[in-house]
C-alpha cells in the first residue's frame, strides 16, 4: 500500500468511499468540498492507494488547543473500502498520520466517530491504536436566516 497526498485525479474514488462511509455524494459536491479543503492550509487530505486503486482515505486538519499548548491532528475522516476493511490499511493509515503529525509538530490526535452499530470495528481499531474515549460530541445544525427584504 501506498500513502500521498491527494490529487484531482482522485476525486472520482473520493465520491466512492464517501458513499461506502454512508455520506453519498456528487462529484460536483466532493469537488467543491475538495477546493475548500486544498485552499485551507491546515487541511490536508492523503489516500491510499493498492495497485494503483485508491483504497482508502485519511483527511486531518491542524487545530490550536486553548486548553493547553497542543497542537492537535483532527482527523476528519477516515475511511478504507469495505472489500479491503480487515486488513490492516486503516492502521497503517494511522501511523503515517501519527507520523506525519510528529513531523508537524504537533502531539495530539483527535477524531470522532458516530455511535453507529456499523462504527464499532473502527471503535475497536481506535482503541487497538491507543485512542481514548473522553468525551461526547454535541452537535446543533444551524438554519441561515434570510435577510427580509424592507
Amino acid at each position: 500500500m501506498q500513502i500521498r497526498a491527494y490529487g484531482s485525479s482522485d476525486l472520482e474514488a473520493l465520491v466512492e468511499l464517501m458513499a461506502e462511509l454512508g455520506y453519498p455524494t456528487s462529484i460536483s459536491d466532493m469537488e467543491r468540498r475538495m477546493d475548500r479543503m486544498t485552499a485551507d492550509p491546515e487541511a490536508h487530505t492523503f489516500v491510499a492507494s493498492l495497485s494503483g486503486e485508491v483504497i482508502g482515505m485519511i483527511g486531518v486538519k491542524r487545530l490550536y488547543n486553548y486548553e493547553t499548548d497542543d497542537f492537535l491532528t483532527y482527523i476528519s475522516c477516515l475511511v478504507v473500502k469495505q472489500k479491503c476493511r480487515g486488513q490492516g490499511f486503516g492502521k497503517k493509515l494511522l501511523h503515517f498520520i501519527e507520523e506525519w503529525s510528529v513531523r508537524e509538530g504537533m502531539n495530539v490526535l483527535y477524531l470522532t466517530s458516530g455511535i453507529k452499530e456499523e462504527r464499532k470495528p473502527a471503535h475497536e481499531l481506535y482503541k487497538q491504536m491507543g485512542f481514548e474515549i473522553t468525551g461526547y460530541r454535541f452537535i446543533k445544525k444551524l438554519e441561515a436566516k434570510q435577510q427580509q427584504e424592507a
